[in-house]
C-alpha cells in the first residue's frame, strides 16, 4: 500500500495512543527501582529474622532518593539494633549488599529497627539546634562529641536551619566530629 502524505506512513501501520503521564519517565523508573530494592531487602531481612526466630513486622517506604526499610513489633529486636547502633548499622551494609548483588546497582537503603534510627534522628537534631544556639549567644565555635556520617548530616542539617551559624566536620574517621560556627 502507498504512504499516506499527510503521516508518510503506510496505511497498515497502527495507531498508537497518546499517553499522558504526571511525572518524567526518569522519576517513574527511579522509583520502582526504589520500590524493587525495598522489596529485595524486606525479602532478605525476613529470612534473617526467620533464622534467628526473631518477630518483627516489616515496612518498606521511599523517601526521597533512598529506599527506607523499618522492622518493628518484636520484642527481640533491640537485640539487632545493638549498643550505639552498631549491629543495626552493620545489618544495613548487609541489606544493602545483598540488594546490590540482586541489582547490579549500589544501594542507598536506610533500614531500621524498633524505631531506633527515628529517636535517633530526634535527639540529633536537638543537640544540633542547642549546639547552634549556644553559638550564637557565645559567638563561640562548638565541637560536638565524634558520629558516624549518618549522624553528622543531621546535626549538619539541624544547624543550618538556624540563621546566623554554620557547621562543618573536622578530623578523621572515627573520630570525625560536627563543629558549628556564628557566621
Amino acid at each position: 500500500m502507498a504512504n499516506d502524505p499527510e503521516t508518510g506512513r503506510d496505511g497498515d501501520d497502527e495507531t498508537v495512543a497518546d499517553v499522558t503521564v504526571d511525572a518524567p519517565v526518569d522519576e517513574l523508573d527511579e522509583e520502582d527501582a526504589l520500590v524493587e530494592e525495598g522489596e529485595i531487602a524486606g525479602d532478605y531481612l525476613e529470612q534473617l529474622l526467620d533464622v534467628l526466630d526473631f518477630d518483627g513486622d516489616i515496612d518498606l517506604d521511599v523517601e526521597g532518593d533512598r529506599a527506607v526499610v523499618s522492622i518493628d513489633g518484636g520484642d527481640d529486636l533491640t537485640k539487632l539494633v545493638g549498643r550505639k547502633g552498631e549491629v543495626l548499622d552493620a545489618l544495613q551494609e548487609l541489606t544493602r549488599l545483598a540488594v546490590q548483588q540482586a541489582t547490579g546497582e549500589r544501594s542507598r537503603l536506610m533500614l531500621d529497627i524498633a524505631g531506633w534510627r527515628a529517636g535517633r534522628r530526634e535527639e540529633l537534631t536537638e543537640i544540633g539546634l542547642a549546639a547552634a544556639k549556644r553559638v550564637l549567644e557565645s559567638g563561640e565555635r562548638e565541637s560536638l562529641t565524634p558520629m558516624t556520617p549518618f549522624e553528622r548530616k543531621i546535626v549538619h542539617d539541624a544547624v543550618a536551619s538556624v540563621d546566623g551559624v554554620s557547621s562543618e566536620s573536622e578530623g578523621a574517621e572515627p573520630s570525625r566530629r560536627v563543629v558549628v560556627l556564628k557566621d
